[in-house]
């Protein structure tokens, strides 16, 4: 009876919660984006609604360009992509650890033998005074700490939300990862068009310099009109040349972000112009379930409210039980027998009277852990909502934009036809037509960037949204690298 009343002491005390309750961080959430007014609130063909979740999978958004080599080479980034692989690793180690905080709970059963030789001193007074004596011994101890204060919970809760929130990361990885060569891949189409564009520009100003070199030769134009028309063609065949640097370059990186080397990796040139998509935005209440870097931040939040219970259970003592049983002989003979066993049982009580503080200083350093882990997640918020706003903002902007820079060059255009018209009737230098011909070339490549830029916003806003959400259906499929552990958001 008596070794049990300290159990049922520290059992009593139990029911004493520890730590404090976890309640996700308040965060301002708008109730509709600031530039999204003008972009459609139906779903383009090519989306589904679903509800948002951040545990969902997110789907093969970029089919929505339509683009079957891009979809090739996105296939491959989370079979191949080193850093993606790299962020599974860091998952799986992040699970191993939740793993290892769950088996606290459980006892720990051992199994042990062992022979010891010893020699017991002839001035003791003893009736092995000055033998040598071998103990025989082999037998099994168990122990057990009950979670009585909530110590190794905590420790669960902690490791469980780190490896939800490595699960967090690993999503956005994978959704930087992708859209970042969907990015490039763009790019390098932009640079395709504006190869395609110069290519033609050279053609048209060898076409110029010929006319003038007839000109010439009949004595109509001067030295200088026909080194004018000479510079153009050189100038435009240098700068076609400068593409070159540009789309290696672009090229290389597709093929790191695919885990390819890149002298084993190339694209044919393809100067099609792309259309952007649109796509619906849904509502900002939603990124927060959406973006995976919130989830995984919200997380980390939990984690360090855990970390508080942590070291509030601190403050308790431990409670052990443990037992053994075994044999015990020093003679090999009789080792096993009934007389040799032994056998022993009890809880213990552990606790710390004194250690200058530490405990105080550790549970203040845990608070301030988790404070600094709330300002990070509020921070990715804001930052969240600023980068769909920033990308609307660019598609909408640079829709007029495009709009106005078709029109310029269509003037442009028009005004070099009538340049060329006025040099052939002799009613104007070659000067005139030269700042035409430059206009022209400026406005069409100025046209092809800003094709290339709404891409890339597209992109980029898929991006900030959180990539796109099916419910297994339609694009909404399952990627090839995926976690078992669930990016949660508790409320």
């Amino acid at each position: 009876m008596k070794r049990i009343i300290p159990l049922v002491m520290a059992i009593a005390l139990a029911g004493c919660a520890t730590g404090p309750r976890y309640l996700r961080p308040k965060v301002y959430v708008p109730v509709s984006y600031k530039h999204g007014g003008s972009l459609p609130a139906a779903p383009a063909p090519g989306w589904q609604v679903a509800v948002p979740r951040d545990a969902q999978q997110r789907g093969e958004w970029w089919q929505i360009f339509h683009e079957r080599k891009l979809n090739s080479l996105e296939e491959r980034i989370d079979v191949s992509n080193q850093t993606v692989r790299q962020a599974v690793a860091t998952l799986e180690q992040a699970q191993a650890l939740a793993g290892q905080a769950r088996a606290l709970y459980f006892p720990t059963i051992g199994a042990g033998a062992g022979v010891a030789p010893s020699h017991t001193s002839a001035n003791v007074p003893s009736s092995l005074a000055g033998k040598t004596v071998t103990d025989y011994s082999a037998g099994l101890t168990a122990s057990w700490e009950p979670d009585l204060f909530d110590k190794i919970g905590h420790e669960v809760t902690a490791a469980t939300a780190r490896a939800q929130a490595s699960a967090g990361d690993l999503a956005a990885v994978e959704l930087s990862m992708h859209a970042e060569l969907a990015v490039d891949y763009f790019d390098l189409r932009q640079v395709d068009s504006q190869a395609a564009l110069l290519g033609q520009t050279v053609h048209a100003y060898d076409q110029a310099l010929t006319m003038v070199r007839e000109r010439y030769d009949m004595g109509v134009a001067s030295d200088y009109e026909l080194a004018q028309a000479e510079t153009q063609v050189q100038t435009a065949r240098a700068q076609l040349i400068d593409l070159g640097v540009s789309r290696a370059r672009l090229e290389d990186a597709i093929a790191a972000l695919i885990g390819v080397p890149a002298s084993r990796f190339s694209l044919p040139a393809d100067p099609t112009q792309l259309a952007p998509p649109d796509i619906p935005v849904g509502v900002p209440s939603e990124l927060l379930e959406r973006w995976p870097d919130v989830a995984a931040a919200e997380r980390r939040v939990a984690a360090s409210n855990a970390d508080v219970g942590s070291a509030v259970s601190a403050f308790f003592p431990d409670v052990i039980l443990s037992a053994s049983r075994g044999f015990e002989s020093y003679g090999i003979g009789d080792w096993l027998t009934l007389p040799s066993r032994f056998w022993a049982v009890g809880p213990q009580i552990v606790g710390t009277l004194f250690e200058g503080g530490l405990r105080h200083q550790r549970l203040a350093q845990a608070k301030a852990s988790y404070q600094t882990s709330v300002a990070a997640y509020r921070q990715v918020v804001l930052t969240s909502f600023q980068e769909v706003e920033d990308n609307l903002a660019a598609l909408r902007v640079l829709a007029s934009e495009a709009q106005v820079q078709q029109a310029a060059v269509a003037d442009s255009q028009r005004a070099l036809d009538l340049a060329m018209k006025l040099y052939r009737g002799g009613a104007t230098d070659y000067l005139n037509v030269v700042t035409a011909q430059t206009i022209a070339l400026t406005n069409e490549r100025q046209a092809t960037a800003i094709a290339g830029r709404r891409l890339d916003a597209s992109v980029l806003l898929v991006k900030s949204l959180g990539g796109l959400w099916g419910g297994g259906s339609g694009l909404g499929s399952v990627s090839s690298v995926r976690s078992p552990v669930r990016v949660a958001t508790r409320r």
